[in-house]
């Protein structure tokens, strides 16, 4: 077994929960040990840094120093999320590029009880640790399901291979790691030329006109290249692909249905694992279709709760509003 310091981030407990639930899932036939940071903090997201870069790296170098303390038997941190992968790893290279700015922010730190020597622990993403880690011949013994005949849209987003801080990524435009995984679990990959392009982040609540586009361009792409569904590694670029695609087809008079799924999930299938289980269902634009061209029939689930309540923080878009908000999603 191949043992981690987990850091799962706030949307994992959320919007993100299928991706949780099938990471918990496919942790142990894989051989790996997720041992939870105790007492985790938010990253920040992306806004944060922007406004002030000493409270934001101390905000996330805490999660780093509570890593670094709690930390037996490995000495990695591993973050499925992209954005906070990301935010992990700049935090640690900044600290130990800008000397000044570690400074203050074990200043900071210290406030609390903590320290963070730059570089006393790995960070890394999901991706990485299964690729690399785990391996590809090794993830190919453990299929017992192969997805053949579903054809993939391969879809990483625009943070988790650049910037490469450690040198992790085989290209920083066109990485291979996840369209390996994906024949290795017997799926069809599609040539998908914007795998890494940004799915718009939070454009969604400051410019909707520019997030629509990104989106559009992105799932119509897919569609152009036959794909039955696309897989993501990232929580953001999840949400905004699914639960803005109704609000992008309006916008644009197109009428693209494109699943959005996780590959944690489709690694879990091939590795023979039920759907409910995997948390197949709480997509909103369902898979039900897609997964059918394999032989995997979806079930109702229950829905994953409303993070906040109605009016508090972000707006959530309107459709996960509401599914979020029932006791059980109806796949269609």
């Amino acid at each position: 077994m191949i043992k981690y310091v987990f850091y799962p981030g706030c949307s994992m407990e959320g919007s993100a929960k299928a991706y949780y639930d099938s990471l918990l899932q496919i942790a142990e036939p894989l051989g790996i040990t997720l041992q939870e940071i105790d007492d985790w903090n938010c990253c920040g997201a992306t806004e944060y840094v922007g406004m002030n870069l000493v409270p934001a790296y101390s905000l996330i170098a805490r999660n780093l120093a509570l890593a670094s303390q709690q930390k037996q038997g490995t000495n990695a941190v591993m973050a499925p999320c992209s954005a906070c992968y990301l935010n992990l790893a700049k935090a640690d290279y900044y600290m130990a590029e800008r000397p000044t700015l570690g400074e203050k922010v074990n200043e900071a730190l210290a406030e609390g009880g903590l320290h963070y020597d730059p570089g006393s622990i790995e960070i890394r993403h999901l991706l990485d640790v299964i690729y690399n880690e785990i391996g590809i011949e090794k993830l190919k013994a453990k299929v017992v399901k192969p997805l053949t005949g579903l054809r993939v849209a391969p879809y990483l987003g625009c943070m988790v291979p650049r910037p490469d801080y450690h040198n992790r990524w085989s290209d920083h435009e066109h990485p291979v790691e996840l369209v390996e995984i994906l024949r290795a679990i017997g799926a069809e990959v599609v040539d998908f030329p914007l795998a890494t392009t940004c799915c718009g982040g939070h454009m969604t609540q400051i410019g909707p006109e520019t997030a629509f586009e990104l989106i559009n361009r992105l799932v119509s792409s897919a569609d152009k290249h036959e794909a039955d569904i696309m897989t993501t590694v990232c929580p953001m670029c999840q949400m905004n692909l699914d639960a803005y695609q109704s609000e992008a087809n309006r916008h644009f008079g197109t009428n693209f249905h494109m699943p959005i799924v996780f590959f944690t999930q489709l690694i879990g299938l091939a590795l023979g694992i039920t759907p409910e289980k995997l948390g197949f269902g709480m997509e909103l634009t369902s898979a039900k279709k897609a997964l059918g061209r394999i032989g995997t029939e979806i079930k109702q689930v229950a829905a994953p709760k409303a993070p906040r309540k109605k009016g508090e923080g972000l707006p959530m878009p309107p459709r996960l509003l509401k599914n979020a908000q029932k006791q059980k999603v109806e796949v269609k």
